[in-house]
């Protein structure tokens, strides 16, 4: 329950919500009063009004943020490999043995723990590019999609929205020219479905699945991602590309390390850009994961496509990664995204700020991208990635909001239309999803038991801990920089 002007209101029911300042378009709005239908989306707004009894009261709100690019059980390896140096590759190696640790149960509960994560930050909607399909040998659990049905389960249970990018991871790597693509290692099997044929089959089977099971919460739609070209062969990525409907958002990994693009030269003559462009997949349904290691031509082709872009920061820098194009992109007419990927920080405030601090960085110039341009890439630019439409706070959008205090430490005296340039995720107050009241300072209202993340993240890891060593191979060892043939 929340009290808003003496009256409580429950927070699962779609109660309307007026909000002291509205962030619309990077504007500041005052005295801004939301409705909703039954189905979560907005049914009227009403500017400079008082609210009314049975509202909720929120104070300074800006849309929903989408985060387009995470990797869930990346979470386990947070404060864990920041001491030992090293490089990508290195790191790589720690995220094999996490995910050989996962089975769907326990996949789920580090989920929930994660989304919930999300949600108390302010990210309302997540894009979950999932690989770990099968069990660590390869072979399917003996429930079709458990692994997939347990991430969705979680964001539902949460009340975050889900876009699930089912993953195709078909090779190691792309090979000699000439010659076949590498064969999965040891380590990667749990993420193959054999061929393309194979991942088509399992994905539109997963999508009866879903619709049969969570069809009913709104909050799950099933998505698409190619790993990346050096994972999906080119012919399979033609055979994918073919199978899929033409509505279903498809994401991929491009340019994150010099070595894919050395690596696709050697074997296609084309840059990773090169190789989507000729199979005709860069167009405005498809989002570019980091984007980082760019040509002028690729830079061109992204932005006259009308592609997303989608830049994880927070993740870029910790793994060393570089700095993306990400004002050259905009500017030639790629739409801009943020991800927390492997959620070494979960904090969609501060990834809007490594956005514009690693461009301040590079180019030696303030100022290149606005606050209005980092919200909505925050917020519009996630939502359209993940396939979930427009999302401006107009009628028809969903009721999706954030509450961020103006009042905080970070906060005091700003301007409200600069918050993504000062506040942080401490600053979120209450999250609303569909028009229902969903996480407040910190605690999860959604759940069956109200609970925080830090609580549902104790019990996972506990429980994780207490399962390593039972009937789970070790990821194999290979040489350091191994070809340096795939990407996490």
């Amino acid at each position: 329950m929340s009290i808003t002007g003496g009256t409580a209101v429950p927070s699962d029911v779609r109660a309307p919500v007026w909000a002291a300042t509205a962030i619309v378009d990077g504007r500041p709005i005052d005295r801004v009063r939301f409705t909703a239908d039954d189905a979560g989306r907005i049914a009227t707004v009403e500017r400079g009004v008082d609210p009314q009894a049975d509202d909720r009261r929120l104070g300074t709100v800006v849309p929903g943020m989408g985060n387009a690019h995470s990797h869930a059980f990346h979470r386990l390896l947070r404060g864990r490999t920041h001491a030992d140096g090293g490089d990508f590759w290195q790191w790589r190696e720690a995220m094999y043995a996490a995910a050989a640790s996962l089975d769907p149960e326990h996949y789920g509960r580090v989920a929930r723990a994660v989304f919930g994560e999300m949600l108390v930050c302010g990210w309302t909607a997540v894009g979950e590019f999932h690989y770990v399909h099968h069990q660590a040998d390869g072979t399917p659990y003996p429930t079709a999609h458990a692994m997939e049905l347990a991430v969705a389960e979680a964001a539902a249970e949460i009340g975050i929205r889900l876009t699930l990018l089912d993953t195709a991871y078909l090779a190691s790597g792309l090979g000699p020219a000439g010659g076949p693509a590498t064969p999965l290692l040891a380590e990667q099997l749990a993420f193959g479905d054999g061929d393309a044929t194979g991942w088509l089959d399992r994905w539109h089977g997963l999508r009866a699945a879903l619709s049969a099971s969570l069809d009913t919460t709104g909050l799950v739609t099933l998505g698409a991602a190619l790993h990346s070209v050096r994972a999906v062969p080119v012919e399979a990525m033609r055979t994918i590309l073919t199978g899929l409907p033409e509505d279903v958002p498809l994401h991929v990994h491009l340019s994150e390390q010099p070595q894919e693009n050395l690596d696709t030269l050697a074997k296609t003559g084309r840059t990773p850009t090169g190789v989507l462009a000729a199979l005709g997949a860069l167009d405005p349904r498809i989002s570019l994961v980091h984007a980082t290691h760019l040509t002028d031509a690729d830079i061109t082709a992204i932005g006259r496509s009308g592609a997303t872009v989608v830049m994880c920061p927070t993740t870029e820098a910790d793994l060393g990664d570089g700095i993306g194009p990400a004002r050259r992109l905009a500017d030639t007419g790629a739409r801009i995204a943020v991800g927390s990927d492997q959620n070494a920080v979960v904090d969609p405030l501060l990834e809007l700020r490594g956005l514009e601090a690693g461009e301040r960085l590079a180019s030696g110039r303030r100022g290149r991208f606005s606050p209005a341009e980092l919200l909505e890439a925050g917020t519009a630019g996630g939502y359209r990635s993940l396939g979930l439409g427009r999302h401006t706070l107009a009628v028809g959008d969903p009721l999706d909001l954030v509450e961020v205090s103006t009042s905080s430490l970070r906060t005091t005296g700003a301007d409200p239309a600069q918050l993504a340039l000062v506040a942080t995720a401490s600053d979120v107050e209450r999250v609303i999803v569909g028009g229902r009241l969903v996480a407040e300072h910190g605690r999860l209202l959604a759940t069956p038991q109200e609970t925080t993340p830090e609580q549902l993240l104790a019990v996972a890891l506990t429980e994780l801990a207490g399962s390593r060593g039972a009937d789970r191979p070790a990821p194999t060892q290979t040489a350091d920089h191994p070809a340096q043939e795939t990407q996490p």
